[in-house]
């Protein structure tokens, strides 16, 4: 048998093929056509529903879960995608529990929510396996437009830009579309490439040209972008990582955690990922919990992950820090890292126990160390890339409430404005 790879520290082939692929399987499997009546009997279909209001797309979902339990899943999945075109991937990955499902009327009286997210999957999931595209393009109007950023806001804005008739470029840094449905999503809440397979058909309305490799600033500047199309739309994201600006932060093994789970999520055996025993995962968001969660399914020994604010600042929701717990991460709250130790490699990590005073953190005189040989940082990002005449604030791009930018015929949408929230949701309404 050979032995497993190593690589400063950490090794990969920890587990089995067997252990990877139950840890990895689909986190809510989809639910059976008799499951789906049964949930979407559950619905009170109400008139004033606070459900549509929870929803960033104002799906109608009374509608579309009378349409399931009616036996029409296809009408179903027309009425989600026609608000909301990565409704799959949504279905998936969206915080339901804190959005739809917790403004329920059965949540408000039960404390069992309708399960709109499966509903939502079982519906969509039918007509993608059939192939069905029920969408189809207006007359072409003869207008070019730019979007910049591949993801779910410039995905979400180009196909409806190509139902009403315009032809629009897509252009993108990577060399595959999807950004952070493709690259930023936990494995196991987007099993089988569901992401590609999502973006291979919503290129179906036609219209769409991915120009994918083409960097904003690097390869195609906006004033060239301006002057070739007849407007632009921006959702490059929020491609560069915050720093954590303590000593030995340059040290092997430390690195950000975007990077880690985009190389989890494009590896085709995970069993040539290294990861290491101890690991420690700096951050409170979804990120953080999934490079924790990830971690331990790897077969990380030991994962703590460390927030430097209490849990109920954390922006991951209840529902995620607790599904970290069932995995095995430990949660430490109150701590923030002050030093990363260790001789060429991370061998510890230095925190010191925080308080917060009326929303300020401040540090107490107890620090404190965790073992680690590998460190994630998921502590924010921001974005370098975007320059010339636009409007910044903090990093991300100024719009008014109908998403233009300070330049004329130049919108902005998804997480690079400072409206936007890390959500694919929020990220495809803006687009």
């Amino acid at each position: 048998m050979s032995q497993p790879a190593r690589n400063n520290g950490i090794i990969a082939g920890r587990l089995n093929s067997e252990q990877y692929s139950k840890n990895f399987d689909d986190l809510h499997p989809a639910l059976e056509p008799h499951e789906a009546l049964v949930a979407a009997d559950r619905c009170y279909f109400c008139y004033d529903a606070p459900c549509v209001t929870a929803c960033p797309t104002e799906i109608d979902i009374p509608l579309f879960i009378r349409q399931i339990s009616t036996g029409t899943p296809e009408a179903a999945a027309k009425t989600i995608l026609s608000q909301n075109i990565l409704g799959g991937m949504c279905a998936r990955v969206c915080p339901t529990e804190t959005l739809c499902e917790e403004a329920c009327v059965r949540e408000k009286a039960e404390g069992k929510p309708v399960e709109i997210g499966r509903l939502q999957r079982f519906a969509t999931d039918k007509l993608m396996k059939e192939d069905i595209h029920p969408f189809e393009r207006l007359a072409e109007t003869g207008k070019k437009i730019a979007i910049v950023g591949a993801g779910p806001a410039g995905l979400a804005c180009a196909h409806r830009l190509a139902m009403y008739g315009h032809n629009v470029s897509v252009f993108d840094n990577r060399q595959k579309a999807g950004g952070l449905n493709e690259f930023g999503i936990a494995a196991y809440k987007a099993t089988n490439d569901f992401a590609a397979e999502e973006v291979k058909w919503l290129m179906k309305i036609g219209g769409i040209k991915l120009e994918l490799g083409k960097e904003l600033g690097k390869d195609v500047s906006l004033d060239v972008l301006k002057s070739s199309f007849d407007a632009v739309f921006i959702a490059c994201g929020l491609p560069d990582v915050n720093v954590l600006g303590v000593s030995g932060e340059e040290k092997e093994n430390v690195e950000d955690a975007i990077s880690f789970i985009s190389r989890l999520r494009q590896v085709e055996d995970l069993s040539e990922l290294p990861v290491g025993r101890h690991v420690v995962v700096i951050g409170g968001g979804m990120t953080a919990v999934d490079a924790a969660v990830q971690s331990k399914l790897l077969g990380a020994e030991q994962v703590h992950l460390v927030y430097r604010r209490g849990k109920e600042s954390m922006k991951a929701s209840k529902y995620e820090q607790n599904v970290a717990a069932s995995r095995g991460v430990n949660i430490m709250t109150n701590a923030q890292p002050i030093a990363i130790l260790g001789d060429k490699a991370v061998e510890e990590v230095e925190f010191i126990y925080t308080e917060n005073d009326n929303g300020n953190i401040i540090e107490s005189n107890e620090n404190f160390r965790l073992k680690a040989d590998q460190v994630f940082k998921a502590i924010g990002q921001k974005n370098e890339i975007i320059t010339g005449s636009l409007t910044l604030k903090s990093g991300k791009v100024v719009i008014d409430n109908n998403g233009k930018t300070s330049i004329p015929g130049v919108w902005a949408g998804g997480d690079c404005v400072g409206s936007g929230e890390d959500l694919t949701v929020t990220a495809v309404a803006q687009g």
